[in-house]
């Protein structure tokens, strides 16, 4: 359903490539159909060398050649590339956006274009093993609905949610999700080195233990309860330290961390660089309101 597409990349970052290069990967459409604009023209030569597709830096030339549009830069400079390629655009293309907190309303008002796909990928995403959430304008027709999840399930899974405020809740679950993962991982790390182990075991003890750990729990049907249960033995060492996380406010510090990654999305969709007084639940402020 692809072959004969011609896609555009308007912005030529790590997520870009990741969704070229699962493309390219799955056969879905050959090299010469994708081009990709940037500001600079040496990350197009290098796109250019890695797989074989076209590169401009100039982003109207580019909209203007696609039947798919996919936007893919950051969400501060959606403001600057709408107006820029306004106009350009195909009146039967389909747009998909990939930027953080931008609504389906701005996009299509400031292309002045109806068929509008917003979409929340992940970082595994440049892997193959991401998660995407996405939802249309009524305008997005059934063979663009399938475009639209062959492409972002050339990333790994993809949701499609009716309501588009679950867009930016997926953003603070899902797509910022891999970085509480990091940090945690990074901590286990650092335990192990405090623990004596060399810092390159730690790294793979943690690593293997997180990626087990993840896989288990895919293929179980148990809740992740109740798989925690049963390896917390009464008195033994799980116990202990399930104690002290508890203690500390795990739950609460994560809770609050993704609530104040959903404030945030919410505010860059609405073009604001502030930083938000009310991002804990416990302040019952919503910022949508």
């Amino acid at each position: 359903m692809l072959k004969d597409k011609q896609i555009a990349f308007v912005g030529s970052g790590a997520m870009a490539e990741a969704i070229i290069r699962g493309l390219l990967r799955q056969g879905l459409l050959p090299a010469a159909n994708v081009i990709a604009s940037g500001p600079r023209q040496s990350r197009g030569d290098d796109l250019v060398q890695k797989y074989a597709v076209r590169a401009t830096t100039d982003n109207r030339e580019a909209a203007s050649q696609a039947n798919i549009l996919m936007l893919t830069v950051k969400p501060q400079v959606v403001g600057r590339v709408l107006p820029e390629i306004r106009g350009a655009v195909k009146s039967d293309a389909l747009v998909i956006s990939i930027a953080a907190g931008v609504t389906l309303r701005t996009l299509s008002d400031g292309l002045a274009h109806a068929s509008v796909v917003r979409s929340m990928p992940n970082t595994p995403a440049q892997i193959g093993l991401g998660i995407t959430v996405w939802t249309a304008t009524d305008e997005v027709a059934e063979p663009q609905r399938q475009q639209t999840q062959a492409i972002l399930g050339a990333l790994g899974e993809e949701v499609f949610v009716e309501d588009e405020s679950f867009l930016d809740a997926a953003t603070a679950l899902s797509a910022t999700g891999p970085a509480y993962v990091f940090l945690f991982m990074e901590a286990m790390i650092d335990a192990g080195v405090h623990l004596g182990f060399p810092r390159r075991i730690a790294e793979q003890l943690v690593l293997q233990t997180v990626l087990g750990t993840v896989e288990y729990a895919r293929v179980s049907p148990r809740h992740p309860a109740t798989l925690r249960n049963e390896v917390t033995s009464p008195g033994g060492t799980s116990a202990e330290a399930l104690y002290h996380l508890e203690k500390g406010g795990l739950r609460t510090v994560v809770s609050r961390a993704i609530w104040a990654a959903y404030q945030r999305s919410v505010a860059l969709g609405r073009g604001s660089d502030v930083r938000l007084a009310g991002r804990s639940p416990d302040t019952h402020q919503d910022i949508t309101d």
